[in-house]
C-alpha cells in the first residue's frame, strides 16, 4: 500500500472572506456618530433590543454599541470576520486554544458565535453576509434613509492596528497565523505613514492586521494590550483627505506624520479615536 502523501494544510481554514463590521462602545453615541458623519458613514439601522446603531459607508458596517459602553471615549471593542460557516469556524478556534465568548441572544435575534480577542475585544464570526445579512434580523433599518450609501472617495476596510506588549509579538502572531491564516509580511513592507510594528495579511488578502510594540523608551507610557484604529483604504489619497477635510475631518500635520500619496491619520478625537488612511486598490 502506497504511503499516504502528506498535504499541506489549508491556507484559508475558515474561509476568512473580509471584515464584516467593526464595533466600537461609547456611553456617548450622539457624539461618535456625529464624527462618524463627518468620515462619511451614515446611521442606516437601530438594533431591535439594545442601544446598538449601525453605521454603514459603501461595503463598510460599523457597529456603535452603547449597550455595553464603560466610558465615554470610543473603544474599538470588536471585529467580525466573514466566514464560510460560523459554527465551524468558532469549532475550530476553540478546538485550537481560544477562549469562548459565551453569547446570549434574546427573543428575535440572531446568536452571533465568537471568541476573546486582545484585551477586552471580541472576534465574532458571520456567514450570513450576502442576500440575507445578520442585520435583516437583528436591526430596524431608519426610514427614508439609503440601506447603502456611497463610500466617500472610494473608501473601504483596509485593516485594524493592535497594540501589545513588549516581546508579545511572536505570541500574537502565531494566534492569527494558527487559528485563521494569516500571514506575516515581509519586514520592511509597510503601507501608510506610520511604518512599524507587523503586518499581517489575511488568507484572503483583503485587509490587514498591524501589531505595534510599545516603542523603545516608553516606559513611563502606560501602555494596555488592546485594538486601536481601523486603516482605512482609498485610491486616492489627496483626494480622500481633501474630500475629508471639507466635511471638517483635521489630519496630524507635523513632523513625520502628514498627508502623502501614501496615507494621512486623523487628530485625535473624543480622547482617544483616530482614523488611517492607507493607499488602496483592494
Amino acid at each position: 500500500m502506497a504511503t499516504p502523501e502528506p498535504l499541506p494544510e489549508p491556507s484559508n481554514p475558515i474561509g476568512i472572506d473580509g471584515l464584516e463590521f467593526v464595533e466600537y462602545a461609547t456611553s456617548k453615541p450622539q457624539e461618535f456618530g456625529a464624527l462618524l458623519q463627518k468620515m462619511g458613514f451614515a446611521a442606516v439601522a437601530r438594533h431591535r433590543s439594545r442601544e446598538v446603531m449601525l453605521y454603514r459607508q459603501g461595503a463598510m458596517n460599523l457597529v456603535v454599541n452603547s449597550n455595553d459602553a464603560a466610558g465615554a471615549t470610543p473603544v474599538l471593542s470588536a471585529m467580525a470576520l466573514r466566514v464560510r460557516d460560523a459554527a465551524f469556524a468558532h469549532k475550530h478556534s476553540l478546538d485550537l486554544g481560544a477562549w469562548d465568548m459565551p453569547t446570549r441572544a434574546s427573543a428575535m435575534e440572531l446568536n452571533i458565535p465568537g471568541i476573546h480577542g486582545v484585551g477586552e475585544s471580541l472576534i465574532y464570526f458571520v456567514d450570513r453576509y450576502k442576500d440575507f445579512s445578520i442585520y435583516d434580523v437583528d436591526f430596524v433599518f431608519l426610514n427614508e434613509t439609503n440601506r447603502n450609501p456611497p463610500p466617500l472617495s472610494g473608501l473601504h476596510w483596509f485593516g485594524v492596528v493592535q497594540a501589545i506588549h513588549n516581546d508579545r509579538t511572536a505570541d500574537w502572531r502565531d494566534f492569527y497565523e494558527n487559528l485563521f491564516g494569516f500571514t506575516e509580511l515581509p519586514r520592511g513592507q509597510y503601507f501608510g505613514v506610520l511604518p512599524k510594528g507587523t503586518l499581517l495579511e489575511s488568507p484572503c488578502r483583503k485587509f490587514y492586521l498591524q501589531l505595534i510594540e510599545p516603542p523603545p523608551g516608553s516606559e513611563e507610557i502606560h501602555w494596555e494590550e488592546g485594538l486601536v484604529r481601523v486603516g482605512l483604504g482609498a485610491p486616492d489619497i489627496p483626494d480622500a483627505t481633501r474630500a475629508l477635510k471639507e466635511r471638517g475631518i483635521v489630519f496630524i500635520d507635523r513632523g513625520s506624520v502628514q498627508p502623502s500619496d501614501k496615507g494621512a491619520l486623523t487628530q485625535v478625537y473624543l480622547g482617544g479615536v483616530t482614523f488611517e488612511l492607507v493607499v488602496s486598490h483592494l
